[in-house]
């Protein structure tokens, strides 16, 4: 059955005979408006037919399709969408294209800086005067206002040297009576057990006085000796304090005596 359909094919296929101006016109008709709706077969017809008329219809189309590419020579208008095309990007070598040169920001003035303050100056460290230092023999000392005394309490040093051993000695210093000036304490630096230690008041002064007991020795060097006391509130005058030092060596007597300068 299968080469007799195939055989009937063949024999419409080449008895055809295309109708060239029915062709053109179909054309023309589907260029200027919408196609035409096509009928379907009715649901009657027998299968070999439909194939058959199938058949038929695709070789109608294909020929018609040949003859109007040849006699119109350009093709029916495309209804494919078209886009514009992007904007270039600007050259490498454009002058958009050159970035922007960098921007530079001129250095802020210097602002000019306040030279540092000149150092306040500084006074001279007082020299001790005359009558604090003094110097006889061997002996020889110094006398001044300690530099932790305050407007409450003060404390009056006095330092020593001997060159020889001192077998007597006896240290007096005076504190003058400016005002509530009161015991509070002394200290030597030579040993305790060696010296009688009193304190009293006598002639408007707070007396300190260090006796070297019989039998004992002052070795050569240096030696300190200091009264402590309160006094009236406010900065202390010490020009009214004095002191007296006497002494017995292997050379024979010596006696020093002097002032109170302020702390150096």
């Amino acid at each position: 059955m299968n080469e007799d359909i195939t055989r009937r094919l063949r024999e419409a296929a080449d008895a055809h005979q295309p109708d060239r101006a029915r062709i053109l016109a179909r054309v023309e008709r589907g260029a200027a408006g919408p196609p035409g709706r096509h009928r379907t077969p009715p649901f009657a017809r027998s299968w070999p037919r439909a194939v058959l008329a199938g058949l038929a219809t695709a070789g109608i189309l294909a020929t018609g399709g040949l003859a109007v590419a040849a006699i119109v020579g350009t093709p029916p208008p495309s209804d494919t969408v078209t886009t514009a095309p992007a904007a270039p990007s600007p050259a490498a070598d454009s002058p958009t294209a050159r970035s922007a040169p960098p921007t530079t920001t001129a250095p802020a003035p210097a602002v000019p800086t306040a030279a540092p303050p000149a150092p306040a100056p500084t006074s001279p460290r007082p020299t001790p005067s005359a009558s604090s230092r003094a110097q006889n023999g061997p002996l020889w000392s110094d006398g001044s206002v300690d530099q932790h005394s305050t407007i409450y309490w003060g404390q009056n040093d006095l330092t020593i040297r001997t060159t020889q051993p001192l077998t007597a000695l006896t240290v007096e210093m005076r504190i003058a009576q400016t005002g509530e000036v009161r015991d509070t304490g002394n200290w030597r630096t030579l040993p305790n057990d060696d010296f009688t230690v009193t304190v009293q008041e006598s002639g408007g002064a707070l007396v300190y006085r260090w006796v070297l007991k019989p039998g004992r020795t002052v070795p050569v060097g240096q030696h300190e000796f200091a009264g402590q006391f309160n006094h009236a509130a406010g900065a202390r005058n010490a020009a009214g304090d004095s002191y007296r030092i006497d002494a017995q060596s292997a050379g024979g007597p010596a006696g020093v005596s002097g002032g109170f300068v302020p702390a150096r």
